[in-house]
């Protein structure tokens, strides 16, 4: 993580969703289960500038999405949001969407794994959030609903219409984005919108094992990955291979390179130090 910090100090407190650290996981919980995790303004705030804060610390190896009670996050609050926009002036409007649109932005470019653990209802924004995660984790109950349109706005909302595609193809994201209609976990996966399909009691464990893989793994490394993954989606194969040989080269001077080394002819497993 990098080492230079300014004045400014990390936040102790985040007040629009649970945050807790444990063993370099820090899992960040919506908490409003009797809205069905909603998010409110200042809930889009929050995780835009945890996302930004985060890779300044040295305590987080892997950030997970969880929501509380039923669902994981069914979008924007319709009366705290929808109904205060409708009174907004247009440059309000433009700060408003265009901060959704940075918390998106900031999770693709974060370098430390998103793992999003989805169960009943992820729609809407909460639904770009599992989207734009690296890991979705879904129960066989949960439903994604990208409705937009639904609410008569776009179906091309915080990115969806440059992520989905790459995701699940043109066709299929046309249908999603457009339509807005609910699709069951099962036919997600069978589209490759979910990373693992879990039963609804395996949901913990299933999260619960791949964050300690990442958090144990060579954290640099994965880092770089996600950065390739990203930034190569809009290259030509001639500029992403030279990025790929730049990217490699530098990371074969890093210690985790020599650890592994040093580890297979050991005889050992590798002591990540993410450096």
């Amino acid at each position: 993580m990098s080492p230079f910090r300014g004045s400014v100090p990390f936040t102790a407190d985040w007040k629009h969703f649970r945050l807790e650290h444990e063993d370099g996981v820090a899992t960040l919980t919506f908490d409003r289960p009797d809205k069905l995790n909603a998010l409110t303004f200042e809930a889009y705030a929050d995780l835009r500038d945890l996302l930004h804060e985060l890779p300044h610390r040295d305590d987080t190896r892997v950030l997970v999405l969880r929501g509380e009670g039923k669902s994981f996050c069914s979008g924007g609050d319709v009366n705290e949001i929808i109904g205060a926009t409708l009174a907004m002036r247009p440059d309000q409007l433009t700060d408003f969407t265009r901060m959704t649109g940075e918390v998106i932005q900031a999770m693709r470019e974060c370098p430390i794994p998103v793992v999003a653990g989805v169960h009943g209802t992820a729609a809407g924004a909460g639904a770009v959030l599992a989207l734009a995660s690296d890991f979705r984790i879904v129960t066989r109950s949960a439903k994604f609903a990208f409705l937009f349109t639904k609410v008569g706005l776009a179906g091309a909302d915080m990115g969806a219409a440059y992520l989905l595609p790459r995701m699940v193809g043109l066709g299929r994201a046309t249908q999603l984005l457009m339509l807005g209609d609910s699709l069951s976990a099962v036919d997600a996966e069978r589209y490759g919108l979910v990373s693992e399909l879990v039963d609804d009691d395996g949901l913990d464990a299933a999260i619960a094992a791949l964050a300690s893989r990442l958090a144990d793994g060579p954290a640099r490394a994965y880092a770089q990955t996600k950065a390739l993954l990203t930034r190569e989606l809009d290259m030509g194969l001639n500029a992403a291979v030279e990025l790929d040989a730049m990217t490699q080269a530098l990371l074969m001077r890093g210690e985790d390179y020599a650890e592994f080394h040093a580890a297979f002819t050991g005889h050992r497993a590798p002591q990540w130090k993410g450096r």
